[in-house]
């Protein structure tokens, strides 16, 4: 049997974190949740994960500045990782803006859980 596949999920709501972590858990996805792109970084720095859900509007750090900086790691895993952007105000946005970012994908809010999945599974399966 093949590890879990180790999700880290940013986001400051802990209602969409309950319920990505419920969504995810069912995939057999192993999750660790953080609420600021701050704290996103000090766990990039002690593990490895296989994918990052970024909320965009966090506190202490949003998850712009935060997939920029994560890009801008010496590590070449976790300067590639693949992060899915998850953003209520999306219309302030387009995918340029976010693949100039940094993020692969972006999933808006309120979140589809069936698309959630498969956009995660999409960058994950590879």
């Amino acid at each position: 049997m093949n590890e879990p596949k180790k999700v880290l999920v940013a986001e400051d709501s802990s209602v969409i974190i309950n319920l990505t972590k419920n969504v995810l858990l069912f995939e057999n996805f192993h999750i660790t949740a953080v609420k600021n792109g701050q704290q996103v970084l000090d766990r990039l720095g002690k593990e490895n994960f296989d994918l990052i859900l970024m909320d965009i509007n966090m506190p202490v750090m949003d998850g712009i500045s935060c997939t920029k900086a994560i890009r801008k790691l010496s590590d070449p895993e976790k300067s590639t990782i693949p992060i899915i952007a998850i953003t209520g105000n999306y219309k302030n946005y387009t995918l340029d803006d976010f693949k100039k970012a940094g993020l692969n994908d972006y999933v808006q809010k309120p979140l589809d859980y069936d698309l959630l999945l498969a956009t995660v599974k999409k960058h994950i399966d590879n």
